[in-house]
Order: C-alpha cells, then structure tokens, then sequence
C-alpha cells in the first residue's frame, strides 16, 4: 500500500477519480490537524471512493502494541510495533503547565552507544521510514485528541540519533510544517542530536528556524569521547565551528544538553572548561540529572548541592540555565528501557 503521506500519489488518485480538490483538503484536516483517526478522514470523501481510497493507502505504518501511563506525571510511553515486529516507543509528555509535547523515535535502536543511555546499549536494528516517524506523531495526536488536548510541540528526543537517518528526518520535517498537513510552526519542532557537525548544519540551511539540542555532556574532549564514543569521529573544536553556524542562520539559543555525573562532569574544573567552551556561543544550557540504567553501573547522578554549584556558575557566567527533570519516572526511567524489557535483542543488529 502507498503511505497516506505521499501527496503525490494521492493528487494522482483524485485526478483518476475526477474528484475536487476540496474533498482530500477535508480528508487532510480531519487526519492531520484534528487527529480524528482513519475513519473520520474517510468520511471526507465521497461514499463511492472510500474503499478504494482505504484499499490503496495506508493510514498507519506503526502497530500500537502496549501503553504505560504513569501514576506520577501524566506522561504516557507508547510502544509500537514495525511490520516486521521491531518495537520502538514514542512518549507523550503532560506537563502541568499544559502544553502538550510528544516525543519521537527516528531509530529501531542507536548506533550511537553512548554509555549513560539505555538505547545505545541495544544496538541499531534499522531506521525509521519518514512514515513510521510521522504515524508516531499522528497515534499519538488521536490519544491526545480524545482527552481534548492539543500537541504542542514535537521533539526528536526518542531512541536513534535523528542525523543517523537524515534523509528520513528531513521528510519529515517537510510533512510536519506543510499547510497541507500537520501545520506546525517550525519553532515548535526540536532535533536533538548527539553532536553531528555537517548534518547539524545542513538542518539549520534547510530549516533555519526548526530548533536543535546538542547532547554536549562534557567541554574535555577525553571524558566526551568515554561517555559518546561518536564524539572520535568530532571533536569539540570541530562541534562549536557547527554551533555557532546554527545559532547564526536560526537566530535563537541552541540548546546545550549537559548530564550531570558525579566526579565525571560536576567538577569545577569541568564547570570552568563548559564555560569557557560556550563563551561566545549563542545557547541555552539545559542541565540533566542523570537516570540510572543497570547498564552502566559505575555512573552516579550528581548530588542536589553540586548540581546546584554547576548551575549558579553557568548563570554567574551569563548563560540561561534550566534543568529537565524527565516525566513517567515510575514507567521506564530512560529512553529504550521499554523495548529492551519487551523484547530483549529485538533491536540488536546481527
């Protein structure tokens, strides 16, 4: 079946049917702005073409295999299944200041290995189709829908590294700021990435105002690469030259990811190799208290009172400063947990 993203495809379609454009219009309001599902984007169109259409294009790439809400926060995990039964995991993120925001994988898995994340113990499986991206996005506006809430904002924050499947990801960028489609404005949208120069900067030329976090963890080159070992391949040098070009054509704060370890980023002589690292950079530094994974037991989150020093010292020195404390605690403390008790191996490449 064809992807009910392919427009193309589908403006093929009415012309063989000669019907008006306004009839598909309505069927892409109904799916992509109010969420109303497959059924009610169908009865957009005239009765006598609803089964072909259903026959020839697919609503929904992704199986919706199991939900977990949390008791805590409101934050809901998703856990969808492939056509070939790798399962991967969106969340749905309700903060109380209402605004909802969905998070996305790009990834079966991560090639990125990075020690402190669950998904990068797993392995790669494949990349995601754009239309496996996008079906994370639209499931999860029907849920959202039902309770009334609208999406907010989309961050590219799930399992994979987004710049790994750049092809995929720019596809669906393009399908999420389209009028025709979901509508988003591109400020709303965030790509989060483990530092990958070249693809950091062709995003910002094709999406200037599409927003970008950078998983920093560390301004010393030799505590990068232990924590990230894709960072041999860029350096820190290499990483702020891209920095500084995105932060240039997107004219706002890129946003610096940064976890806090105990012993191994918390120091002062870590605090003082950050800021001088970010001087003169346009960002945001959004500190991260570290989710302990039975994967890599020898790193420990930093103490309340350290991580306390950090942040005065980054907002001493001029830079804004949050932190992110991570929703849906109590139903998978980091990314890729949930595939990984699901389904062990099952996003391990051979």
């Amino acid at each position: 079946m064809t992807s009910i993203h392919d427009f193309a495809a589908i403006e093929q379609w009415r012309h063989g049917h000669r019907l008006e454009a306004q009839h598909v219009r309505s069927l892409r309001t109904a799916f992509y702005k109010k969420y109303a599902g497959p059924r009610e984007a169908l009865a957009a169109l005239p009765k006598a073409v609803r089964d072909d259409f259903a026959a020839r294009f697919e609503f929904h790439a992704l199986e919706l295999s199991e939900r977990f809400d949390s008791a805590r926060d409101g934050a809901t995990k998703l856990l969808f299944r492939t056509a070939e039964h790798l399962l991967l995991e969106s969340v749905v993120l309700r903060p109380a200041s209402g605004r909802t925001a969905l998070c996305v994988s790009t990834q079966v898995g991560c090639a990125a290995r990075c020690q402190f994340c669950a998904t990068g113990k797993m392995g790669l499986a494949r990349n995601l189709s754009a239309a496996e991206i996008l079906d994370q996005i639209v499931q999860s506006g029907e849920l959202a829908a039902r309770e009334g809430r609208n999406v907010r904002s989309i961050v590219f924050m799930g399992m994979g590294e987004p710049f790994h499947n750049e092809e995929a990801l720019h596809a669906a960028l393009a399908r999420l700021v389209d009028p025709r489609a979901f509508h988003f404005h591109p400020r709303r949208l965030l790509v989060s990435t483990v530092g990958i120069p070249r693809a950091m900067v062709r995003c910002a030329r094709a999406w200037p105002q599409v927003r970008q976090a950078v998983s920093l963890h560390s301004a010393r080159d030799d505590v990068r690469r232990h924590l990230m070992p894709v960072a041999a391949r860029h350096d820190l040098t290499e990483l702020r030259e891209a920095l500084a070009e995105v932060a240039a054509l997107g004219q706002y704060d890129v946003m610096i990811e940064y976890l806090l370890l105990d012993g191994l980023t918390d120091t002062d002589d870590d605090v003082a190799a950050l800021i001088e690292y970010l001087r003169g950079l346009r960002v945001h530094v959004n500190l991260i208290p570290f989710n302990p994974i039975a994967e890599a037991p020898p790193l420990r989150r930093s103490t309340p009172s350290r991580h306390a020093v950090v942040s005065e010292s980054l907002k001493a020195a001029g830079f804004p400063v949050t932190t992110r404390y991570s929703l849906g605690a109590d139903i998978a403390a980091a990314c890729g947990q949930l595939v990984r008790d699901a389904q062990p191996g099952a996003a391990v490449a051979p």
